[in-house]
């Protein structure tokens, strides 16, 4: 990456972006798990879950804003939103694995993954809207107004 280069102009496989977070959900749930065996900070058993739904959250928006810079925008979204799915399934896992509870037994995370996937598809689809705004206002042959020759009647 240059030094001019910005991330939003960086085209990053969805796949990728989602095995990179899936990644860091286990690295955060391994790390508590061996911060709660020291018993010197009191780690919740429903932390997994917080740390699946927030990295969902974290997938969600920076990948509608990665989209902007999608050439093919309906391949991306396609791509995108089996990523979603998978890590969605796979964080699951992971935090049923790691706390030993179903999602309906966590509270409120079965709302907030809810939440987040229709959060998600709002965020993909405002990111579509701004950039065919974009797009046509880009192709449009922007003119100054005419001025028009009015006399004033008194």
């Amino acid at each position: 990456m240059t030094s001019q280069g910005s991330i939003f102009e960086q085209r990053v496989d969805p796949l990728l972006q989602a095995a990179v977070i899936l990644a860091m959900v286990f690295v955060i749930d391994v790390f508590s798990l061996i911060v709660a065996g020291t018993n010197t900070v009191g780690v919740s058993h429903r932390f997994p879950w917080l740390c699946a739904a927030s990295f969902m959250l974290f997938f969600a928006l920076f990948n509608s804003v990665l989209s902007a810079a999608a050439p093919n925008t309906a391949k991306y979204w396609g791509r995108s939103m089996y990523s979603f799915m998978g890590l969605a399934v796979g964080a699951g896992l992971l935090a049923w694995a790691f706390s030993g509870l179903k999602i309906t037994e966590a509270g409120s995370y079965q709302w907030i993954y809810l939440v987040v996937t229709v959060g998600y598809l709002v965020f993909l689809g405002m990111i579509s809207m701004i950039k065919n705004v974009v797009n046509f206002a880009q192709r449009e042959e922007w003119n100054k107004p005419r001025l028009k020759n009015r006399r004033r009647e008194d």
